[in-house]
């Protein structure tokens, strides 16, 4: 028998990707939506929109360029591009005569943003070819994004603080999905976030993650969770136990600002093949274990002194998470902002405001952890004196061999 002929001939999809990879590597920044219009009128499409969440997540806001549509910001809450950023769907809309289309533009399972496009018609080869090229759009926004202003300038709505400018080019992306298992993270207020921040990684099968919140306000405030983030990554990449972790930061905050300076902390290590959490709480609330859409109790466990101030080596306590089980960290800007009357908010107010969500319709993680950031809000009078910080955890289990097969 003869070797098998393989057909590398190449056909219009590839033609049509192939052309924004092979400019991708040159390509300015303020080139890529005009080339993206061309490529998206090579199938029919039309009126094209890149649409970019703004800092606050409550807005979806038109990207500027040379033969994009430019329209008005869309809502996340009742609009047809809010519906697919926050489920990571298409989303199609029947017009008189055409289809308007949403696409989620995600990069690694973080949402970037939306790209929007009018079809006279859609056939599925379309939603498969406009669904890789969004994703291809996506890649592109965050590899441009690392040296440009553009994106960040269409995403701002209003002035921003120079500590909150420092916090948002400190945090990883606010959401990421594997099989088995998604985090995803608010930080607020949005324009003006000084002392909170979160970070996590990855690492073969186990999640890394920390919350934490940097004492006082303002540049100083900035300046220690920049210095603890730092610390964290540095110790993440060279030792193993969260107890290393604490100390390396613990050192790095003391030797710089002295003993009457601190952050307080949480640090976990999450098997997500098993579902084995080890939690370090460093003055910190206790995370929040939500079980089928309700708290089910709070993850106990020995509070050690904050960092910056040579606490002991920490107690490491452990839980097992079943599947599906989600963990809610938080900062006390969540539950010390004091409401009508001067009363604080407390913690069992936010278990109401969880328990309460939990009973409606449960959508992607992501937008149910923006419906309780939004919904805690209007319950504290729309005020956030303090940064307060949400941070969570959905665990799936099981494995993701099975996408590192080729068909």
């Amino acid at each position: 028998m003869g070797e098998e002929i393989v057909d590398r001939s190449e056909g219009f999809g590839e033609r049509l990707l192939g052309l924004l990879l092979d400019r991708a590597r040159l390509m300015p920044p303020q080139l890529i939506a005009p080339l993206v219009a061309e490529e998206v009128a090579r199938v029919g499409g039309r009126d094209v929109s890149i649409l970019l969440q703004d800092y606050t997540q409550e807005l979806l806001v038109p990207l500027p360029g040379k033969k994009l549509y430019v329209g008005q910001p869309e809502p996340m809450a009742d609009s047809p591009a809010g519906r697919a950023f926050l489920r990571m769907e298409v989303v199609e809309v029947p017009q008189a005569r055409s289809i308007r289309m949403y696409l989620p533009l995600l990069d690694g399972s973080d949402q970037v943003g939306v790209m929007a496009l009018t079809l006279d018609a859609v056939t599925d080869d379309d939603r498969r070819l406009l669904r890789r090229l969004a994703a291809l759009v996506a890649d592109m926004l965050v590899t441009k994004n690392s040296y440009t202003d553009q994106f960040f300038l269409a995403r701002r709505r209003e002035p921003m603080t120079v500590s909150a400018e420092i916090q948002w080019s400190l945090l990883p992306p606010l959401s990421m999905s594997v099989p088995q298992v998604e985090v995803a993270g608010i930080l607020e207020p949005a324009y003006h976030a000084a002392g909170d921040s979160f970070d996590y990684a990855l690492n073969d099968n186990i999640l890394h993650v920390a919350v934490i919140d940097a004492m006082g306000h303002g540049l100083d405030a900035a300046s220690m969770a920049t210095i603890t983030i730092g610390a964290y990554r540095h110790a993440r990449r060279v030792f193993v136990s969260l107890a290393e972790k604490y100390a390396f930061m613990d050192d790095a905050i003391s030797q710089q600002f002295g003993p009457d300076h601190f952050v307080t902390a949480q640090l976990m290590h999450l098997n997500i093949t098993t579902g084995e959490l080890e939690l370090v709480n460093a003055g910190h609330p206790a995370p929040l274990l939500i079980r089928g859409g309700r708290v089910a109790h709070r993850l106990e466990s020995t509070t050690t002194l904050p960092v910056g101030v040579g606490g002991e080596v920490p107690r490491i306590a452990g839980h097992m998470l079943q599947q599906g089980d989600r963990v809610l960290c938080y900062t006390d800007g969540i539950i010390e902002e004091r409401v009508a009357g001067g009363e604080l908010f407390g913690e069992e107010r936010l278990i109401r405001c969880i328990n309460r969500l939990g009973e409606e319709s449960s959508e992607a993680l992501r937008a149910d952890l923006r419906r309780l950031s939004h919904t805690l809000k209007r319950e504290r009078g729309g005020r956030t004196s303090d940064d307060a910080t949400l941070f969570m955890i959905e665990w799936h289990g099981g494995a993701a061999d099975h996408l590192a097969v080729v068909d």
